[in-house]
């Protein structure tokens, strides 16, 4: 987000459009989307929202790397960086907060038959580790890949810390990486153990 201010010139207003959109769209995915993970096994489902985020991820990667520079000089300024997080967000929210469905399906599914409820409980706990662990991730690549934003001395105005972005190509870059290959490895890991069926 530092570097969507900073580098590409996006105002808070421009973000809670963004934000505006992702979680309209996310509603409205999670009714599109609902006969698709209701027919189809939850791997599937998984290896498939895995596959589109990763997709997905690749234009602000791009933009990273001066794809909306390009594209811009393509369409007389049209298809500028705001355009690009735009339709990337249009297209990437649906997807989002469904992947937390088939998971919440799969609980259910995979519970014992007279404990049901504490076997959910119990698994919810888990997830929640699992949002700690991610957040405990992220500190740990962002002291891997150092990321710092220009910040000025309230009283003299000067600089004590200078912005640097150098290393966030290489940040996003692993992210998506990292977010493509644990999820496939989980599916592969499942079909082959007692819930396989799942």
């Amino acid at each position: 987000t530092w570097w969507m201010i900073d580098g590409l010139g996006f105002d808070q207003q421009f973000l809670a459009v963004l934000s505006l959109v992702g979680a309209v769209l996310t509603l409205a995915g999670m009714f599109i989307f609902r006969r698709f993970m209701a027919e189809r096994p939850i791997a599937y489902v998984i290896g498939f929202l895995t596959i589109a985020g990763t997709v997905l991820s690749m234009p602000i990667i791009g933009m990273y790397f001066g794809l909306h520079e390009w594209t811009a000089s393509l369409t007389g300024g049209f298809v500028d960086a705001r355009f690009i997080a735009l339709i990337d967000t249009a297209l990437e929210s649906p997807l989002g907060q469904i992947a937390m469905i088939p998971m919440l399906a799969w609980i259910a599914n995979s519970a014992p038959e007279k404990l049901k409820a504490t076997f959910f409980a119990v698994m919810a706990s888990f997830t929640n580790l699992a949002l700690s662990a991610s957040q405990l991730g992220t500190k740990y690549l962002n002291q891997i890949f150092e990321v710092t934003r220009e910040v000025k001395d309230s009283k003299s105005g000067q600089v004590t810390l200078p912005a640097d972005y150098s290393e966030l190509g290489s940040l996003l870059i692993t992210v998506t990486v990292i977010g493509f290959v644990l999820p496939l490895t989980a599916i592969l890991l499942v079909k082959y153990s007692r819930f396989q069926n799942a």
